[in-house]
């Protein structure tokens, strides 16, 4: 990536941010983003943040409809000949 990536979370209903969220998107910008061993970074989305996890959330509010939009600013090459993919959405659940 030459230049950042960012994720944003909306509300399903009304197309807009979520209110009542601390913060409204997290990427590759913000310095206390906590990546992985191998440079990559785990992001999460939901009403309560993971516990030592909160610099990588976005907030939802419970049973509400929401809707991810990922920008990539200066992709590479592997972005367009597609050796690189975005992952898909994982459901995590509390342990």
């Amino acid at each position: 990536m030459r230049e950042f990536w960012a994720l944003t979370v909306y509300d399903k209903e009304t197309a807009v941010l979520f209110r009542e969220s601390t913060r409204l998107t997290v990427g590759s910008l913000d310095k206390d983003l906590r990546k992985n061993a191998d440079g990559s970074v785990d992001l999460y989305i939901g009403p309560k943040a993971p516990a030592g996890q909160e610099a990588n959330w976005l907030y939802t509010p419970a049973g509400k409809g929401w809707w991810p939009w990922f920008r990539l600013h200066g992709p590479e090459q592997v972005f367009f000949d597609k050796t690189w993919k975005l992952p898909d959405i994982e459901r995590v659940t509390s342990q």
